[in-house]
């Protein structure tokens, strides 16, 4: 936080770091801090695989909504930039930068408090495009002279990452590798986490004296290998597992060794609890069919474009909702899975996901998430759903009738939250994953006997936008298709 408070450090902020070494985490306590002290203008989390917070589209738009909360003295700025440009919205990024935030700060009036804008995981906005632009365009902060902003942003050192910085001046930013603190400090703090949080555990199942006791604590430091990943996975083991906390640990200690790699030692948590959560002692007949139920349901989530409830995955997938609250119940470790059944299924880190879809780490091919497969898959389910569209879904009283006069519900009953997902991404599906000529053909019946009903469909749940681009792209990718077959 010293960083923040200088009024002489750089623009930008880069924390930086691999996956697992807790950028979320300090990212989300940085927030905190700062909203308590009066401090944070405005923060945006992006999140792979989450419809509004994976990509770029609404991300200018929401640090201006932001501050125009948290600096008043821009609201009428900011209000007058949208009245006179109306399509702002849709917009390019450098005219929502330009327009929204730059001009309106520009024009405040001189300000002596100096706020922040927290950015979390850049690295996992889709666009790598994006990425650099952004990178660009908040570095022009620096230049303001009226109110001081300062950036704190968080990602994984990738290429375009680097790549966009290295176009900046050296006084735009200043980077911190979380893989840089000595180890000895984080372990410590490994150490500490497991110590606060395995000692209710004790309490709650009467365990005695001295469990875990400090030589075990020492193991699962040790194993962590400075990744905070491992150490709050291998605790929701402990903790969430089908047995009790000792037999869960005593799991983990015995089928990982000490001597691996930090990626090592995650992958290895993760075979484990695969293994025993998911297969258990089964014959390997029903193992086999629970893998299957296993790739199908959590390689789905994986590769989704938007989180959706349990209910509403199982009738995307169109499997027995028990079957697929059975198979998410049991990884709780890996998996957030509300018991509030209204509420998304999550991953609980994107490292979950990089393990399953990559063979060389995940070396039980019963676990292993095939990408292409899992998204003609799903582009397959999204076709069977959209293909029982009709005319008028709503049953409204007339044609005239304003979107904007349809009540919520009446929407949200006619087209459930699993068909309007198959309304707006069945195409990035197709287009993510391996086609066969029948899936070209699927789509020229659909197009045939269902484009308008699409159309109607996606103006009703505010997608026509969206629509507009996937026709584009499709002319120019059925014409390729055709030749191929």
């Amino acid at each position: 936080m010293d960083w923040c408070e200088d009024p002489d450090s750089k623009c930008i902020f880069w924390l930086n770091g691999m996956a697992g070494t807790g950028k979320s985490t300090i990212a989300r306590t940085v927030a905190q801090e700062l909203a308590e002290k009066k401090r944070l203008a405005a923060s945006f989390f992006f999140t792979r695989g989450k419809k509004d917070i994976s990509h770029s589209r609404m991300f200018f738009t929401t640090i201006a909504a932001q501050l125009a909360n948290s600096l008043p003295v821009l609201r009428a700025f900011i209000s007058d930039a949208i009245d006179n440009n109306s399509g702002i919205f849709q917009q390019g990024l450098r005219e929502q930068w330009n327009q929204l935030i730059l001009n309106p700060l520009k024009s405040a009036p001189t300000q002596s408090i100096q706020l922040v804008v927290v950015i979390d995981a850049l690295d996992e906005c889709d666009s790598m495009r994006d990425i650099q632009l952004i990178l660009q365009l908040i570095a022009e902060a620096k230049d303001l002279d009226t109110v001081r902003i300062k950036i704190f942003l968080t990602s994984r050192p990738e290429a375009p990452i680097f790549d966009g910085f290295r176009q900046l001046s050296g006084e735009a930013y200043q980077d911190f590798i979380l893989q840089s603190i000595p180890l000895d400090t984080v372990n410590g703090d490994i150490s500490t986490f497991f110590q606060q949080n395995l000692a209710p555990l004790k309490a709650k199942h009467g365990l005695g004296t001295p469990w875990p006791g400090e030589q075990i604590i020492e193991q699962l430091v040790e194993r962590a290998a400075g990744l905070f990943i491992y150490a709050a996975t291998t605790l929701r083991f402990i903790r969430d597992g089908i047995d009790g906390p000792e037999e869960q640990l005593s799991l983990i200690l015995n089928t990982t060794k000490s001597s691996l790699s930090a990626t090592e030692h995650l992958d290895g948590i993760y075979t484990t609890l695969l293994q025993h959560s998911v297969l258990g002692k089964r014959g390997n007949q029903e193992c086999e069919e629970l893998a299957r139920r296993f790739r199908e349901v959590v390689g789905s989530i994986v590769v989704m474009f938007n989180t959706m409830p349990a209910r509403n995955l199982a009738q995307l997938l169109q499997i027995p909702f028990k079957m697929v609250s059975r198979t998410l119940d049991c990884l709780r470790s890996v998996l957030d899975v509300p018991e509030n059944e209204s509420q998304p299924v999550r991953l609980f880190h994107l490292s979950f996901r990089d393990f399953l879809q990559d063979p060389q780490r995940c070396s039980d091919p019963r676990f292993q998430i095939d990408e292409k497969e899992r998204h003609i898959s799903l582009f397959r389910k999204c076709m069977e759903h959209i293909s029982q569209l009709r005319e008028n879904m709503c049953d409204l009283w007339g044609p005239g009738v304003l979107i904007t006069e349809i009540p919520t519900d009446t929407i949200q009953k006619s087209i459930p939250p699993h068909i309007q997902y198959a309304y707006r991404y069945w195409f990035d599906h197709w287009r993510r994953g391996d086609p066969m000529e029948k899936d070209i053909k699927m789509i020229r019946q659909f197009l045939e006997q269902h484009f308008l009903h699409w159309l109607e469909g996606l103006s009703l749940i505010g997608e026509i936008s969206n629509g507009a681009h996937m026709i584009i792209a499709l002319e120019d990718i059925l014409s390729v298709s055709c030749n191929a077959y």
